[in-house]
C-alpha cells in the first residue's frame, strides 16, 4: 500500500511538471515571437515616397545654367544615385503578424520624355542585391523563392505614355498612370498602377508601387520554419533621374 502511495505521488508530481513544460513550450512558441515582433525586432521600414524632398536651388545670377523651374524637361533620362526598389509582404511569425521589407540600391534604366508625357521607359533591378534584416530571410528570397541564379533580375518596361499633364516647378509634384510590363522570375505579366513624380533642381524623382500576386509569376509564397507569407506583395520604388 505505501509503494502504491509513493508511486501515484511520483506520477502525480511528474504529470504536473509534464503539464508545466507543455504551457511553457507553448508560452515560448507563442509569447517568443510576441516579444520578438514587439519589442526587439526593428520596427519595418516605412514604405518608400516623396515625402523628403530635395531642397530647392541656390539663387544664382547666372540664370542659364542647368534646368530651371517650368523650363521643358524633354528628352532622355537615366536612373541616378539615390535610386532604390524592393519588396514589403505581410508575414506571419508563429503566429504573429509582421511586415517583410527588401531593399537595393542597384536599380539601372532609361526614360524618354516629350513634352508633358513620359513616352517610353525600361527599368531593371538586380534582385540577387536585395537585403532586409534578416540574412535568412534573404538566403531564402534568393534561393528558392526568387531563384536569382536562374532570374537574377525584374524588369519594367512602359507600353503606355504616362502623362502628367504640365512641367512641375521644383519640387512640385504631379501624378500620372504608368501601364506596362513587369518580369519577375521569368514571367512578365501587364500592370497598370499610380505614379507620382517630382521635380528636382537638377532632373526628377518617380515613385510609386506595384501590387503582385505571386502565382501569376510561378513564385510559391514562402512557408518555412514557422514563418508564412501571404500570397500577394508590393513592389515599391523610387527613382531619381538625371540626363542621360
Amino acid at each position: 500500500m505505501e509503494h502504491w502511495s509513493i508511486s501515484w505521488r511520483w506520477w502525480s508530481a511528474w504529470k504536473r511538471w509534464l503539464i508545466v513544460g507543455a504551457a511553457a513550450a507553448a508560452l515560448v512558441g507563442v509569447g517568443g515571437p510576441y516579444v520578438y515582433i514587439n519589442y526587439i525586432q526593428d520596427d519595418p521600414p516605412g514604405a518608400l515616397s516623396l515625402e523628403s524632398p530635395p531642397a530647392a536651388p541656390e539663387s544664382t545670377s547666372d540664370s542659364g545654367s542647368g534646368d530651371q523651374a517650368g523650363q521643358s524637361v524633354e528628352g532622355s533620362w537615366r536612373v541616378g544615385n539615390g535610386s532604390q526598389a524592393g519588396y514589403r509582404v505581410d508575414e506571419v511569425l508563429f503566429g504573429q503578424n509582421t511586415a517583410a521589407v527588401g531593399r537595393t540600391d542597384q536599380v539601372t534604366g532609361e526614360l524618354e520624355i516629350e513634352g508633358t508625357r513620359a513616352v517610353s521607359g525600361t527599368f531593371t533591378v538586380d534582385l540577387a542585391s536585395v537585403r532586409s534584416d534578416s540574412d535568412q530571410r534573404d538566403s531564402q528570397f534568393r534561393g528558392r523563392v526568387m531563384n536569382t541564379e536562374r532570374y537574377p533580375d525584374a524588369t519594367f518596361e512602359l507600353t503606355e505614355p504616362v502623362d502628367f499633364g504640365s512641367v512641375p516647378d521644383v519640387n512640385e509634384q504631379v501624378t500620372g498612370e504608368a501601364t506596362g510590363n513587369l518580369t519577375v522570375h521569368g514571367e512578365t505579366n501587364p500592370v497598370t498602377f499610380d505614379l507620382t513624380a517630382q521635380r528636382t533642381a537638377d532632373g526628377f524623382r518617380a515613385n510609386g508601387s506595384i501590387p503582385i500576386t505571386f502565382a501569376d509569376y510561378g513564385i510559391d509564397a514562402p512557408d518555412f520554419g514557422g514563418i508564412t507569407v501571404e500570397d500577394e506583395g508590393t513592389v515599391e520604388f523610387l527613382l531619381a533621374f538625371t540626363p542621360a
